[in-house]
């Protein structure tokens, strides 16, 4: 019978051992895949995908059913890629690049300056929504795309592409400005 020594045991634990934990490192992988959502969808983004067909302007379903592909995408500084991750303004422009073939500005102060400004009332799904979540309280450094009158998808830094709801107290507090992109009806 084959026997194993004392070292060749301990050697082969760590085989093991090692082994299990790249296939479990692996397969804990597919979570943050990009073609899945790493947590169960909320009413809001039910919601969402229902408004997206309700729409009247080609322009703005484009704007919706481009940003839906982005959900669950990782955050990445600076990103604006499926694959590698993606800010909130890199997401912005690729959405907008992508659905209307439309070039923005690449960061989220210089989208609010090219941007129409509206009130709340003049907000349609694919509008902007702009925030202030650096150090500096009147600085635009955060956008979002408006699903609705309350629900925005934005690449946020601790979950990726999401969509939240902008009367939740965080997003009340940091909120500078809805803008439109121009030329879109």
């Amino acid at each position: 019978m084959f026997e194993l020594t004392h070292h060749e045991m301990k050697l082969s634990n760590i085989l093991i051992i090692t082994a299990l934990s790249v296939v479990l490192l692996l397969s804990g992988g597919c979570h943050s895949s990009k073609y899945k959502i790493p947590y169960p969808k909320s009413n809001a983004e039910q919601e969402y995908f229902h408004v997206s067909e309700n729409l009247s302007s080609s322009d703005r379903k484009k704007i919706i059913r481009e940003s839906q592909k982005w959900l669950g995408i990782p955050y990445k500084y600076g990103g604006n890629s499926m694959d590698e991750g993606v800010d909130c303004s890199g997401m912005v422009t690729m959405v907008y690049l992508n659905a209307l073939d439309r070039k923005l500005p690449r960061n989220s102060l210089a989208q609010s300056e090219f941007c129409e400004e509206l009130k709340a009332k003049q907000v349609r799904p694919g509008d902007l929504a702009f925030f202030a979540t650096g150090k500096d309280p009147d600085r635009i450094s955060h956008v979002g795309i408006m699903l609705d009158d309350d629900n925005f998808i934005h690449s946020s830094t601790s979950k990726g592409v999401v969509v939240s709801q902008l009367s939740a107290p965080y997003w009340t507090r940091t909120f500078k400005m809805f803008g439109r992109v121009p030329g879109i009806k």
